[in-house]
């Protein structure tokens, strides 16, 4: 009678190690158990758009981009008609919608309480990448399916200490009207089982005030009055910047062919001159004069500034974690000169060299050749329906006191295509309706941000 084989204690060590990593595998990949009902949230359509056949599905990457509303920003005034403030009233919202459209890309700003968000990413089968402005207490993350991508590199873009010119001192070097702590995160993304082929990630939250209070010294010091400046948007330099950084990062790294996605929340609308610089149209004469006569500097970047020694309520209003809410509006600074190295509207022009496009802008144009029942932004803002951003969403942000400033379209998913490269948006979740929206966001059931996910699928 043959012996009945047994295992030696080397064969068992092993088997209980791969028992144990297929144990480890499941839980890291198992669905993520959402809290009913605080996780419902306002249901979205996915549009499928039509491509042209033998076009290859397979280069399709589905991108998503949100701004969380960082819990250490919520201020009960803000939000009068939310219900929803408190983080466990958010979280599984929050999740929810990160999670719902599958993405392979997402990239989120305003993030924090990272204990709780990077578990339920990491167990839905991503890996991330976080960075932070200096100080701050939220940042932007860029996760990634770690089944279809690889990360080669990195890189964090920190507006404030990035030159704009090569001559004049360091302040003229940089031109920068105001010291944010915003930053752009890059991310050089390989494709797994494709030979040297990749997408270049990058995701920012920009800086914008809608106005700027200025305390201006006269010729004499004893004199002085208080002047109200409308903001020239520091987001103008800092989308300019990001956009040039992100093809000198694609081209450092070797990988000059990979298309380019940037996406996040830019802090302008689509009739704001930022946003026509980025997109390749001309500036008009209405958003030149926008630009012209608002040019300041605040005393964080030109130390002797008159500032007053105690800091009005409205900069004061930061809560326990010491975060500024970045709408407020912002005090101690005086009109630019030649020699702060403000950029002119030239400049401004010589530094968004490389346009992009909106794949919502486009995504929404297609979709409304067969759906006339969409509204989009010109429909609501007097801009021309063939200018570029005319079928930008709506809206992406919709709260009680800021749904009418700029219209509160701030989130875009840009694409920039390498040279003889095209790049074609496939598909979209639909945007929502203003009365799905009203009266406000965060609220339950609906939303638990301020501003409204975008996801688009790219072929490229």
């Amino acid at each position: 009678m043959s012996k009945r084989f047994q295992l030696t204690p080397e064969q068992l060590a092993l088997s209980e190690q791969r028992k144990a990593k297929k144990a480890k595998l499941s839980e890291n990949f198992a669905p993520t158990k959402f809290d009913e009902p605080n996780s419902r949230i306002l249901s979205r359509k996915w549009v499928q758009l039509p491509i042209a056949p033998g076009l290859d599905i397979g280069r399709c990457v589905k991108v998503l981009t949100w701004n969380l509303l960082a819990q250490c920003l919520v201020r009960r005034e803000l939000f009068p008609t939310s219900d929803c403030l408190k983080a466990a009233q958010r979280e599984h919202m929050i999740y929810n919608e990160i999670l719902s459209p599958a993405a392979d890309i997402m990239c989120l700003q305003e993030v924090d309480r990272l204990d709780k968000l990077l578990p339920v990413i990491e167990r839905a089968g991503y890996s991330y990448t976080y960075a932070a402005g200096p100080g701050k207490k939220h940042g932007c993350l860029i996760a990634y399916n770690k089944e279809k991508f690889t990360k080669v590199n990195e890189r964090v873009v920190r507006y404030d200490e990035e030159e704009i010119r090569s001559d004049g001192d360091d302040r003229a070097r940089r031109g920068c009207s105001f010291r944010t702590k915003n930053i752009g995160s890059l991310l050089a993304l390989k494709r797994n089982n494709v030979e040297n082929n990749g997408i270049i990630v990058a995701t920012t939250h920009l800086f914008w005030h809608p106005k700027y209070v200025a305390l201006v010294l006269l010729d004499d010091p004893s004199q002085s009055t208080n002047s109200r400046y409308t903001y020239e948007r520091a987001s103008s330099r800092q989308a300019g910047i990001l956009v040039r950084e992100v093809v000198k990062f694609r081209n450092d790294i070797g990988h000059d062919g990979w298309p380019c996605l940037i996406s996040g929340d830019f802090n302008f609308a689509p009739d704001d001159p930022a946003y026509s610089l980025l997109v390749g149209d001309q500036l008009l004469p209405t958003q030149e004069n926008r630009l012209a006569p608002s040019r300041v500097v605040h005393f964080t970047v030109d130390p002797d500034v008159y500032h007053t020694t105690h800091a009005p309520a409205e900069e004061e209003e930061a809560g326990n974690d010491g975060e500024i809410d970045p709408d407020k509006i912002i005090t101690n600074a005086r009109p630019a000169t030649p020699s702060d190295g403000l950029l002119t509207t030239a400049e401004l022009a010589d530094l968004y060299a490389n346009p992009a496009r909106s794949a919502y802008d486009e995504g929404l144009s297609k979709h409304r050749q067969t759906t006339k029942d969409l509204v989009v932004y010109c429909d609501r803002v007097n801009l021309e329906p063939f200018r570029r951003g005319a079928n930008e969403p709506e809206w992406t942000s919709y709260t009680h006191y800021w749904k009418t400033v700029l219209g509160k379209i701030h989130d875009y998913i840009f694409i920039l295509d390498p040279p003889n490269v095209h790049s074609i948006v496939t598909g979209f979740s639909q945007p929502p309706r203003t009365e799905d929206l009203d009266p406000g966001i965060p609220r339950k059931g609906v939303c638990g941000s301020d501003h409204v996910s975008l996801c688009a699928e790219i072929m490229m």
